[in-house]
């Protein structure tokens, strides 16, 4: 919901970094595959409740996502790094989500609920973006990108704050969870309502 206005604070610093990234031979593609890693590497901290560590992870996971982009754009901006960024985006979340389960028994089901909330944000988002791809409708709201970003009420920037949060306040987890999946929710019924007007009259 806040990204597209987060970009303007968010790109001058980040641009500035990949400038610097770009120049000295490190690609967009390296920039993404460390982040994941980084990333990932906060599950076991999440699973054995050292959240603290997990939360710095999760902020040099993002941080490292949004350097991906400025590096690209300063060097070689390709489909596949696109593809490759979000990839590891989906898999990122839901790895997370997945260490809150292991950490605690009572966590599973809500954990599995956000999960499958995911499956929603992440398919009316992607579909969306192939189907702007056929009909060659862009946008750059976003900024520049390998595909078509469609906004919605549970974006990035709301995807780690509901993490960052679960990490600050993990015996709160049940309720964090419920209310991003009634976003997650909220968001993928307006998306589908947003394709239906932009290509249900067409054939």
């Amino acid at each position: 919901m806040f990204d597209a206005a987060l970009r303007n604070i968010i790109d001058p610093p980040l641009n500035a970094m990949g400038t610097k990234i770009a120049a000295i031979g490190v690609s967009a593609n390296t920039v993404t595959v460390v982040g994941f890693l980084l990333g990932m590497l906060s599950v076991p901290f999440i699973a054995t409740e050292h959240y603290g560590v997990a939360l710095i992870l999760i902020v040099l996971n993002r941080l490292f996502d949004g350097l991906d982009g400025a590096v690209a754009r300063h060097s070689l901006l390709t489909n596949f790094g696109g593809y490759l960024d979000i990839v590891c985006d989906f898999i990122f979340y839901a790895a997370v989500v997945f260490g809150f389960a292991l950490a605690r028994p009572e966590n599973a089901l809500y954990a599995a609920f956000l999960i499958f909330s995911f499956m929603g944000t992440g398919s009316s988002f992607l579909t969306y973006a192939i189907m702007a791809e056929k009909y060659g409708i862009s946008t750059d709201i976003q900024g520049r990108k390998s595909l078509y970003y469609l906004g919605g009420l549970a974006e990035g920037g709301e995807t780690i704050a509901a993490m960052l949060l679960m990490c600050i306040f993990p015996d709160y987890f049940l309720i964090i969870a419920l209310m991003f999946g009634a976003m997650c929710w909220i968001t993928t019924v307006t998306r589908i309502y947003a394709a239906w007007l932009t290509f249900g009259k067409s054939n």
